[in-house]
């Protein structure tokens, strides 16, 4: 298939494949899909061999977001059945964080519900990143507090968080359709923001919320421009009480499709499989690591994930190994300028195929059929029950 060899050959020299090649990707057939893992995941190997970084989710506030994002559990009007509670204190989130490390996690990621961090909200965050730094020798900690206000990310990198975390989520073109309280501008503004201060940039997507092809294109393009080190790829997880509950868009081939378009555009990028991978991807998760080389350990912030020991075989069934925090996440050529430890480490118009012709789809199954396998979490930091790493 010379699109695909055409597309190799570009990610093996880090050149950036044209929107009508990124396009195509998505537009390739089921037929086609083996072919399409095989060549990205050449491209996977090339700039991170068979290595699965680990990232580990606490959850430091939960629920009670004055924002109105649609994709999202904790939103404001939200009815989602959540845990709701605020700020963890330190030492409990630094407890939280061992249990991740302990499972295999390179890094611990701190979450917090809300448009974004207080002063005093960044202090208490620095002396979780010094508890949890204390405890767990050689750990990344990335922050993902919301909007940064002037100053704030050179506060956390002093405190020594690695990376910091704000998600486009989708295309700047809609992103006005699933939030109307802050805008695209304020997303990238706050990325920025952490590249100056001396942070990794980490920043991704969410699928699934009703994007046309060319939206994925775009978001996936403006995070390439952006230089994000670390690109998360979220499935949206349709949560019942939220404005997408009903948004069951996506197959498990088109999950796939989707990540190899982004390895594609990133190819010696942390391309991590995040929220939603067990949702929409299901029996097929195996073959997802050969396209991404970054996945999340256990729980997500408000669903719960695989359980941790069954991530770990899944990685060894699979041929690859855990990666280890005495090996450099990123190649060479992108740790210049990274925060010390991350270095060493969500158009109206139908798609169109290569040849402009609208893409063909395969029906998602009834929302009928998926109800059940969104799963709150009850367990974790927050709660009496131990964390599932």
């Amino acid at each position: 298939m010379d699109l695909l060899n055409t597309l190799v050959d570009k990610g093996l020299r880090r050149e950036l494949p044209t929107r009508e090649e990124a396009l195509a990707v998505l537009a390739t057939s089921d037929d086609e899909l083996l072919d399409v893992v095989a060549a990205a995941g050449k491209v996977r190997r090339q700039w991170f061999g068979r290595r699965v970084k680990l990232n580990y989710l606490v959850n430091l506030k939960s629920g009670l977001c004055p924002e109105d994002c649609s994709y999202c559990s904790q939103r404001l009007g939200s009815k989602a059945e959540i845990l709701k509670y605020t700020w963890l204190k330190p030492d409990d989130a630094s407890k939280a964080a061992a249990a991740g490390v302990a499972g295999g996690a390179k890094r611990v990621c701190l979450v917090a519900s809300g448009r974004g961090p207080t002063d005093k909200d960044v202090d208490r965050v620095s002396e979780t990143i010094s508890a949890i730094k204390e405890q767990n020798e050689g750990v990344e900690v990335c922050a993902c507090l919301g909007l940064l206000s002037d100053g704030q990310a050179g506060r956390l990198r002093a405190a020594g968080a690695d990376a910091y975390n704000h998600n486009l989520n989708t295309s700047e073109a809609t992103y006005g359709d699933i939030c109307t309280t802050h805008d695209f501008s304020d997303r990238v503004s706050t990325v920025q923001q952490a590249q100056a201060a001396g942070m990794s940039a980490c920043s991704g997507l969410i699928a699934g919320m009703g994007e046309s092809d060319a939206d994925l294109v775009d978001v996936v393009f403006a995070l390439r421009d952006l230089d994000a080190d670390s690109v998360p790829v979220n499935f949206l997880i349709p949560f019942e009480g939220t404005p997408l509950a009903k948004e069951w868009n996506l197959t498990p081939q088109r999950a796939l499709r989707i990540l190899a378009m982004v390895r594609f555009v990133c190819p010696d990028v942390e391309v991590r499989l995040a929220g939603g991978r067990e949702v929409h991807l299901r029996s097929l998760q195996p073959l997802a690591l050969h396209l991404v080389n970054s996945i999340f350990l256990g729980d997500y912030l408000t669903s719960e994930g695989q359980a941790g020991k069954d991530d770990l075989a899944m990685i060894a069934d699979a041929g690859f190994e855990v990666e280890g925090t005495d090996t450099t996440t990123l190649p060479e050529h992108r740790r210049q300028g990274c925060g010390e430890g991350a270095c060493a480490s969500e158009d109206a118009g139908e798609p169109a195929d290569a040849a402009g012709e609208p893409a063909a789809t395969v029906p998602a199954p009834s929302d009928d059929t998926r109800r059940d396998l969104v799963s709150v979490r009850r367990r974790g930091a927050g709660t009496d029950l131990p964390p599932n790493a």
